[in-house]
């Protein structure tokens, strides 16, 4: 398959339409990370982005849409959805809410009588949904389980010749996925940490809001209501290793030639290695998520690479979110002294 590139032009965002009108995958931009979008009535696109993403099938997709009205087609919606859609969207939270019947195949659901929905805070993104008429799955456009893309290159290295088209709107903000939240019980629960923390969702629901992510793991033989919780995600093919900070200049002095450390500038500045050796996090967590998934990806394609060590941040807001997918990435290996 010839895949496209295309911009962000009017004609450009309505041709993307256009092929996912057809049954065809186009990745398209978001806040957060690139997607891998089919329409999400469309039974056999959908399974075109399984395929291109070798992703498990009982691992449900997201639903993306343009605007809250398409929601109330699918699923059915109550006060604690309404109240974070008025408060966060659109933007980096996904919503987890009960399935009208036969809204969606269970290949959109992993099964299951529940589906995710995303309001992105991008206008590219919502333009090609707008454009193609309809809700599209929106999972990241890489290949399953490695790091998530955030430049339209990414996309590239893992899906020419597998999808249609990619619409590049150049890097992502955000960098890692969306929150993912469950309504769809009594209990608002987190699945995913993301950009929005559970320190804002309780604010804004005025209860208690569990977080599932640093507790509960999801047994073999059952379904993850959300991307993320069950399956080996973010990580490359080269050796991952988390180091905090405290240790960071006993780590510089184990270091070997072929090793290379991703950290904030302060961290690499007392480590004193050699540059060629470094991947700036910038100097803020914002900086560090954005950079997180580039800095895996590009020492991925280097051969020479050893051993990626990526700097841990403090566990609290937007750090659980980095966090969470450095330790996936690392399958939760830490630098002991």
């Amino acid at each position: 398959m010839n895949t496209q590139r295309l911009g962000t032009s009017e004609q450009d965002i309505l041709f993307a339409g256009k092929l996912l009108s057809q049954g065809e995958v186009v990745a398209f931009p978001t806040e957060t990370v690139y997607g891998l979008g089919a329409v999400a009535t469309d039974e056999v696109a959908v399974r075109k982005v399984f395929t291109a993403k070798g992703r498990p099938s009982d691992n449900p997709l997201i639903v993306t849409v343009a605007d809250k009205a398409m929601v109330q087609q699918f699923a059915v919606e109550n006060d604690m959805s309404q109240k974070l859609m008025a408060a966060f969207w659109p933007g980096s939270l996904t919503i987890i809410l009960p399935m009208r019947a036969q809204a969606f195949s269970m290949t959109v659901t992993g099964g299951l009588n529940t589906v995710a929905f995303r309001l992105p805070d991008n206008e590219v993104a919502r333009a090609v949904i707008r454009a193609a008429k309809a809700p599209i799955v929106g999972p990241s456009a890489n290949t399953s389980g490695k790091p998530s893309p955030t430049t339209a290159q990414h996309v590239w290295h893992d899906m020419a010749g597998k999808i249609a088209a990619i619409v590049d709107d150049g890097p992502t903000t955000v960098g890692v996925e969306s929150t993912v939240i469950d309504v769809s019980g009594n209990v608002p629960t987190i699945l995913r940490p993301g950009a929005i923390t559970q320190e804002q969702l309780v604010a804004v629901l005025a209860q208690p809001v569990h977080d599932a992510t640093t507790t509960e793991s999801v047994a073999s033989d059952v379904t993850p209501k959300a991307p993320g919780m069950k399956y080996r995600h973010y990580a490359p093919d080269k050796h991952v290793v988390m180091f905090d900070e405290l240790d960071a200049v006993d780590l510089a002095q184990k270091l070997q030639d072929n090793d290379v450390v991703m950290a904030q500038d302060r961290i690499l500045q007392a480590m004193a290695i050699k540059s060629q050796q470094a991947w700036s996090l910038g100097d803020s967590l914002e900086s560090a998520t954005e950079q997180l998934f580039s800095g895996l990806r590009f020492y991925d394609d280097q051969p020479k690479v050893g051993t990626i060590y990526v700097q841990k941040m403090i566990p609290v807001g937007l750090g659980k979110a980095y966090n969470n997918r450095l330790a996936k990435a690392a399958g939760n290996q830490e630098f002991n002294i």
